[in-house]
């Protein structure tokens, strides 16, 4: 079965990798091929910095990619249309029996509209996720995705209930698991050896962890700069780790706010998938505008604040150590946290680390694609 494996940005990587590696462990076990799993790894080079997507091909042991699309940067436009142009001349080179996307970027949306209209079935995990907020880039990718993916590989039961609610048959609904979780078991004892927050001289549970990249929270000088201020003053009573992304650090320029310094606000360079694992298994709290992150603090029980209005992960706040914050609440919330415990919650069903299995046995029961595309001619 010959598979295309699309990964477009950072979150990307951590989702394909156990798909990978699952791959590999079944192969190994197949007679003469019989049954084999035959992956072509896209990236479409939507990240290109080498903190963002190189350093995490080495970390996760993921192979270099058999075809790297080098789309970089530009406008969502400009950049979804490079996708599909590109990933097009792909598809209709040597046609898949499936393409796979994973997560929320334009690479996801932009690759399963050229399948689509090829008529190669595709498979989407992490499908479902809704933050029922329109005015977020990665929600719109998320509805024509799923609204074309032939087989719709869910997280949770919440996201379930979104497609149903959208009128998705039930026979392309399969709730498999957290795929991130599977990447974060694997690399739970390096991440650990890293011993990250030793190396930045803070102790455990005696920071606060903090990434921030939306344009909602770094792409205006007075919501920037009010962030930082407030994390400026929580550093005189907690130290706080502040990996940049190049977005903020762009907006932090670009503001002239570049230079606020104080002695216990580490602001570093981005960080590689071990140290944010070691960093968010071992923080006080965290706060966060990722996606990915309100996941991994749920594992780990880390109280999370996830500064946005909304969350398509919603599961980290019914079940695990999450909870939504604002700037006029951020002050508070962060002092609700101090007073609390120091563990919240407990790990949703099927974050086991076993969900890239669940995937390939359904995609082994499946591997006929004309019967997904029947279903769509109809």
């Amino acid at each position: 079965m010959k598979l295309i494996v699309v990964a477009g940005a950072r979150p990307n990587f951590i989702k394909v990798a156990p798909l990978l590696h699952a791959m590999v462990r079944h192969n190994a076990e197949c007679v003469a091929g019989n049954g084999a799993f035959r992956p072509l790894l896209v990236h479409t080079g939507q990240h290109y910095d080498v903190m963002m997507s190189e350093i995490f091909f080495r970390e996760l042991n993921i192979p270099n990619p058999d075809i790297n699309l080098e789309v970089g940067s530009g406008s969502h436009a400009q950049q979804t249309a490079a996708v599909m142009v590109r990933f097009e001349e792909v598809c209709r080179r040597d046609p898949p029996d499936w393409v796979i996307v994973v997560g929320d970027v334009n690479s996801t949306m932009a690759c399963t509209l050229v399948a689509a209209k090829l008529w190669i079935p595709v498979a989407h995990v992490e499908a479902g996720l809704r933050s029922f907020d329109r005015s977020m880039p990665e929600e719109i990718n998320r509805l024509v995705t799923d609204a074309l993916a032939d087989l719709l590989l869910t997280p949770s039961a919440d996201a379930d209930d979104n497609l149903r609610r959208e009128g998705v048959p039930e026979d392309r609904i399969c709730r498999v698991g957290n795929i991130m979780i599977d990447t974060l078991v694997a690399n739970l004892p390096q991440a650990r050896a890293r011993q990250a927050h030793v190396r930045l001289g803070v102790a455990p549970g005696r920071y606060a962890y903090v990434t921030l990249h939306r344009p909602s929270n770094v792409d205006r000088r007075e919501t920037l700069e009010a962030v930082l201020d407030e994390l400026l003053r929580l550093s005189r009573d907690l130290p706080v780790v502040f990996p940049v992304h190049p977005r903020t650090q762009k907006s932090m320029e670009i503001f002239g706010l570049n230079g606020l310094r104080s002695p216990h606000f580490h602001k570093i360079a981005p960080v590689g998938y071990h140290d944010s694992l070691c960093l968010a298994e071992n923080a006080r709290f965290v706060l966060t505008d990722s996606g990915g992150l309100q996941e991994e603090s749920t594992y780990f029980r880390t109280p999370c604040l996830t500064l946005r209005p909304n969350t398509e992960r919603p599961v980290t706040i019914t079940e695990g150590s999450n909870r939504l914050t604002s700037l006029s609440t951020l002050a508070g919330d962060i002092e609700a946290v101090l007073n609390g415990p120091e563990r919240l919650g407990r790990v949703p069903d099927l974050w086991d680390g076993r969900t890239a299995e669940r995937i390939l046995g359904i995609l082994l029961e499946n591997p006929n694609p004309h019967v997904s595309l029947a279903r769509r001619d109809h």
